[in-house]
C-alpha cells in the first residue's frame, strides 16, 4: 500500500505537487493521470525516496521507502527505463541488483524470460531499443518479487504484442494482491487495465475514484441519431424532454435512451437512418475534468498556409 498525506514539494517559487493525499491499495491496478507538468512524476519520485517533500509525507507499506533494508523486495519502480550503464549486459545489470539486495541469482534468468529478453540476455544495453530498454525497466522492477510495484509510462516504446503484455502483467500483479500503480498518457490503454483513476492536475488531486464512476462523472454518453428529416426528429424529441445537439449530419441526444427515440420516431411515421447509444470514454471524460489543468496547451494550425 501506498499512503500519502499532505504531500507537497516545491521548487524555488514553483508548486509541484499542492498539499495531495490518497492511497493506493493492494489487490487493484491504480491509474495515475494527468496532464504533461501535473506533478505525476514528482509524487513518484517523492514515494520512492528521489525527492524529499516540502511538507507531508509518503510511505509504503508503512514506512518510508528509504528505511527498507532491502528496497528492491519492497518496491518495484520503473521511472527511467534508460537509467543504466550502456556497457553492461542486461544480464550482468540485473545480477549486480540482485546481489546488492540479498536476491537469489536464479531470479535473474526468471525475470529475462519472463520479460522476453532471455535471447538477448548478454548483449550490450546500450544497443536496445526503446521498447528492449522498457523490458528491461520492468525486469528490474519485477526482480526482487515485490508486493508494490511503480511503473511509469511503463508501454512506452513497445509494439501492440508488449503494450498487450504489459497490461496483462499490471492485472496479474494486482490479481495477486499485490499494489499497483501505474502513469500513462495511452487513455485508450489506461482504460483497459486499471480498476481505480487518480487524477492530478497543476499539484493537486482532480478525483479519485473507480473508473465507471469517473467516466460517468464527467463525461455523458448520448443517442447519435441520423436521419433526413432533421428538424421534425429534433422538435419532436425535444418536446419529450430530451436534450438534443445537431452536430454534422447528426443529432446528439441525452435525456432519452435508444429505444425509446426510435419508438417516437416510429410513431410519427419518420425514418431513421442510424441509431448508436455512444458511451462515453476515459479520455472524454479526463479532457473534461483537466480542460482548465493544462500547462502546454497546442494550438492546431493551418497546415495549408504555413509552409508559403
Amino acid at each position: 500500500m501506498i499512503t500519502a498525506s499532505g504531500l507537497t514539494k516545491t521548487y524555488g517559487g514553483k508548486t509541484a505537487v499542492d498539499g495531495v493525499s490518497f492511497t493506493v491499495a493492494p489487490g487493484r491496478v491504480t491509474g495515475f493521470l494527468g496532464p504533461n507538468g501535473a506533478g505525476k512524476s514528482t509524487t513518484m519520485r517523492m514515494a520512492l525516496g528521489l525527492d524529499r517533500p516540502t511538507a507531508g509525507s509518503v510511505t509504503v507499506n508503512g514506512r518510508r521507502y528509504q528505511d527498507s533494508p532491502a528496497p528492491l523486495r519492497e518496491v518495484g519502480a520503473l521511472l527511467e527505463a534508460r537509467a543504466l550503464h550502456p556497457g553492461r549486459s542486461a544480464r550482468d545489470h540485473l545480477r549486480w541488483l540482485a546481489a546488492s539486495n540479498g536476491i537469489a541469482r536464479t531470479r535473474v534468468d526468471e525475470v529475462l524470460d519472463l520479460v522476453g529478453l532471455e535471447n538477448v540476455a548478454d548483449t550490450r544495453v546500450g544497443k536496445f531499443s526503446l521498447g528492449m530498454g522498457q523490458r528491461l525497466g520492468i525486469a528490474v522492477a519485477l526482480l526482487g518479487d515485490p508486493p508494490v510495484v511503480v511503473l511509469d509510462e511503463p508501454v512506452n516504446g513497445l509494439d501492440p504484442e508488449g503494450i498487450r503484455w504489459v497490461r496483462t502483467l499490471a492485472r496479474q500483479l494486482a490479481g495477486e494482491g499485490r499494489t499497483v500503480f501505474v502513469s500513462s498518457h495511452l487513455m485508450s490503454e489506461m482504460a483497459l487495465t486499471a480498476d481505480h483513476l487518480l487524477v492530478i492536475g497543476r499539484g493537486r488531486i482532480l478525483a479519485d475514484c473507480s473508473m465507471p464512476d469517473f467516466i460517468a462523472e464527467h463525461a455523458a454518453s448520448y443517442v447519435r441519431v441520423r436521419t433526413p428529416q432533421h428538424g421534425q426528429v429534433a422538435d419532436l424529441l425535444r418536446g419529450a424532454g430530451a436534450e438534443v445537439s445537431p452536430v454534422d449530419d447528426e443529432l446528439r441526444v441525452q435525456g432519452l435512451d435508444a429505444a425509446a427515440v426510435g419508438e417516437l420516431v416510429g410513431d410519427k411515421g419518420l425514418y431513421l437512418h442510424e441509431l448508436t447509444l455512444v458511451r462515453s470514454s476515459l479520455e472524454d471524460a479526463f479532457m473534461t475534468l483537466t480542460a482548465s489543468s493544462v500547462e502546454y496547451s497546442a494550438r492546431t494550425a493551418a497546415l495549408a498556409g504555413a509552409s508559403r
